[in-house]
């Protein structure tokens, strides 16, 4: 798929991805497998994007790594090619579960060692402060560990809160 609104796309996607945590690069690349409609080799994605072979390399491992593309085989050639995961509930799952492990995970585990080490305990409202919020994520901790255990799960949670939203 080529052409302005495919440009547009992987652009925001990249601006999008840096917000997760993510280089920019990675997150052009997903979209443009996204928007491909066969399966991408190495060179065309560096061509495409205006990368090194080196960033486009090390960024595909990563994307592979998180679950959202897989790299195939095209018969008759001995390039690797890459196609992005085709299920798009799928693929939000999986970006959902990295993104808790390495965002959501670290941060409440600085809470409570904040916590534990007692120096907030001197300031009270502080303290009281850090507690709720605490207790906050640790009740979404328990949630999203819950709905991201099984994609099904996740389905079905999302049907739930979609029919509380009126149309």
């Amino acid at each position: 798929m080529a052409g302005k609104h495919s440009e547009h796309f992987i652009e925001s996607w990249g601006s999008m991805g840096v917000l997760w945590g993510i280089n920019r690069s990675m997150a052009r690349i997903h979209a443009f497998l996204i928007t491909s409609e066969e399966p991408v080799d190495l060179d065309r994605i560096t061509e495409a994007l205006q990368i090194s072979r080196g960033n486009a390399s090390m960024c595909l491992k990563e994307l592979r790594n998180w679950g959202v593309l897989q790299r195939v085989h095209v018969a008759g050639d001995r390039h690797d090619y890459y196609v992005a995961e085709p299920e798009a509930m799928k693929m939000l799952f999986l970006i959902a579960r990295e993104r808790k492990r390495r965002e959501f995970d670290p941060a409440l585990h600085s809470i409570r060692l904040l916590l534990t080490e007692g120096k907030t305990e001197k300031h009270e409202a502080v303290h009281a402060r850090l507690t709720d919020f605490e207790r906050l994520m640790t009740t979404i901790d328990r949630i999203l560990t819950k709905c991201l255990e099984d994609e099904k799960m996740t389905k079905a949670v999302l049907n739930l809160l979609k029919s509380f939203i009126a149309r």
